[in-house]
């Protein structure tokens, strides 16, 4: 298996959450990204970015998810970088803001990439964040 990062990873540097599509859940992301991204020796402010980046994500996708959605966040974790994949339902019809409004002005500032894809039903959000020379 490959990461958006180019490198391989493992079975065991894939971490899957599943939470209810539901605000008060999103706790326990922001607590797995800050946790996974300190294993990767982030700076502090690294960290509290890729926090508020995942934030925003979940913000976008719990506005389109259906009713009784359950929230799948994928992180893998590769030398120097850590992917987090955010998928959930959406509704009839949803889309997601456009590249230029004010949420993705957020995503692309606090990550090294972002990106989104909607099919199926489903509404994914890619977020790549690599960590710097000046750890």
């Amino acid at each position: 298996m490959t990461q958006l990062t180019g490198q391989p990873a493992t079975d065991d540097d894939v971490v899957h959450l599943t939470v209810p599509a539901d605000g008060g859940y999103l706790g326990v992301l922001r607590t797995a990204t800050a946790g996974l991204a300190a294993r990767l020796q982030f700076a502090l402010d690294e960290i509290e970015d890729l926090r508020i980046a995942v934030d925003e994500a979940c913000a976008m996708l719990l506005a389109i998810a259906t009713r009784d959605a359950e929230l799948e966040c994928r992180f893998a974790v590769t030398e120097d970088a850590l992917t987090v994949e955010v998928t959930v339902p959406t509704v009839r019809g949803a889309t997601l803001p456009g590249e230029s409004s004010f949420a993705w002005k957020v995503l692309t500032a606090l990550t090294t990439s972002a990106s989104a894809t909607s099919a199926d039903g489903r509404a994914t959000i890619a977020l790549l964040t690599r960590r710097s020379g000046g750890y």
